[in-house]
């Protein structure tokens, strides 16, 4: 993370940005790495294009949603937001937030998702694939109205993916805590907290825990949408 610049953004007032991926990447999203100074966020007038995710890292934050009752989200706390949506987010203390930027994809008829506002800690930990040394969080409900996935997966020393997975979803992932071995294309590469990792279609992938704590990461997948041709 040393290693990208600050920038910022012209919505942010008294926010740090580091931009984790986007289109020039290759990518078909923005991830944002937002550092909140006290009182400074931002307020966005929806454009009926762009959905936009949040995660606090750290710190503490209020979302006020279409002038609706505002939200406190503290750490853990994520909200997804649709195009129709304008946002007011205000940092209450120092927060660190990621958020990830995509153009809604529209099906025909699937209705339009509404705002979805929760905490990690309230989202049941799945045991993934009979490892109970891995579990898996759907933070997004895994329904046809959402385009997209948001999961944080968890590893006991260890423990891993168990094959490499090669598939059309992309990825934009950034790791929580812990550290651990993650297959890419062909090598394998020591990650670590604060690690982010953008996967293109069809890079094989998988993951092996190695440190001394459970590893644990936030990653993005777009799902549940034909293939555009």
């Amino acid at each position: 993370m040393e290693g990208i610049p600050f920038s910022r953004l012209p919505a942010w007032k008294d926010t740090e940005v580091r931009i984790l991926a986007a289109p020039v990447l290759g990518a078909n999203f923005v991830e944002y790495l937002l550092d909140v100074k006290p009182n400074g966020g931002a307020h966005v007038h929806a454009d009926g294009r762009i959905e936009t995710f949040f995660y606090v890292l750290s710190g503490a934050a209020k979302l006020t949603i279409n002038k609706s009752p505002t939200t406190d989200l503290a750490a853990g706390g994520f909200a997804l937001l649709p195009p129709s949506a304008s946002y007011e987010f205000t940092a209450t203390s120092a927060a660190q937030v990621l958020m990830l930027k995509k153009v809604f994809e529209p099906a025909t008829g699937i209705p339009m998702f509404a705002p979805l506002i929760s905490n990690a800690s309230k989202v049941k930990a799945d045991i993934y694939c009979g490892d109970e040394g891995a579990k898996l969080q759907l933070l997004i409900p895994d329904d046809l109205q959402y385009d997209m996935a948001m999961n944080i997966f968890e590893f006991q020393t260890g423990h891993s993916l168990p094959y490499v997975e090669t598939h059309v979803m992309e990825h934009g992932l950034y790791f929580l805590q812990g550290k651990g071995v993650y297959f890419l294309d062909d090598t394998w590469m020591e990650v670590e907290q604060t690690d982010f990792i953008w996967m293109g279609p069809y890079v094989p992938q998988s993951y092996y825990a190695t440190g001394p704590v459970a590893s644990k990461y936030i990653y993005y997948k777009n799902v549940n949408r034909d293939i555009a041709l």
